[in-house]
């Protein structure tokens, strides 16, 4: 299979339709020349409505740490944006639900072999980072984050999630900001 007829079967996927409050709707970016892949968790309300990933104040945070404009986040030869869960699961007690376990199940090991040029891997929040760093064992989100020197050598680098409902995070560990983000961007201007 052509990793253009990857896409366009996870973007037609209904396999977890069901149990999806606003329907199926898959929102993924990807192009085998992408040295980059943002692996995120998954679509939020707003992303589901445009059907553009990062399409929210979560990716302007996340453009921002990164230092790229929108032109190059959106330019799939340049950037892989393969969430965990392709489709928005619905909102909880403390904001969206978890990731459908379908779309990682089904398609990611898949779209991993079409994207051989991955030299790096922005694992965003708790599910990204548990899928992309298992080997690492179990680890808090934070701990993986402070340990993020060790699994750059494997080329993941883990990071919160942009969201603004992690300010009280960023606030508590300043040490990202002041560590992690710099050599974000720079790892990602020396790929682009």
């Amino acid at each position: 299979m052509s990793w253009h007829q990857l896409l366009t079967d996870i973007r037609a996927c209904q396999l977890c339709e069901k149990h999806l409050p606003l329907g199926a709707r898959p929102v993924v970016q990807f192009h085998p020349d992408a040295r980059i892949l943002v692996a995120g968790q998954a679509p939020g309300r707003r992303v589901h409505a445009s059907g553009k990933p990062f399409d929210d104040p979560s990716g302007d945070r996340l453009r921002d740490w990164m230092g790229i404009d929108k032109d190059s986040f959106y330019d799939p030869r340049q950037l892989a944006i393969v969430p965990m869960g392709f489709c928005y699961p619905g909102t909880g007690k403390s904001g969206d639900l978890p990731p459908r376990k379908e779309c990682a199940d089904t398609w990611r090991a898949t779209i991993l072999t079409e994207l051989p040029n991955i030299q790096l891997i922005l694992a965003i929040g708790q599910y990204a980072q548990q899928w992309h760093l298992a080997a690492q064992g179990r680890q808090t989100l934070t701990e993986r984050v402070k340990n993020w020197q060790n699994t750059l050598q494997q080329g993941v680098l883990p990071l919160p999630h942009p969201s603004p409902r992690n300010n009280l995070w960023l606030r508590k560990n300043p040490w990202f900001e002041a560590e992690v983000v710099p050599e974000l961007k720079r790892r990602i201007a020396q790929l682009r």
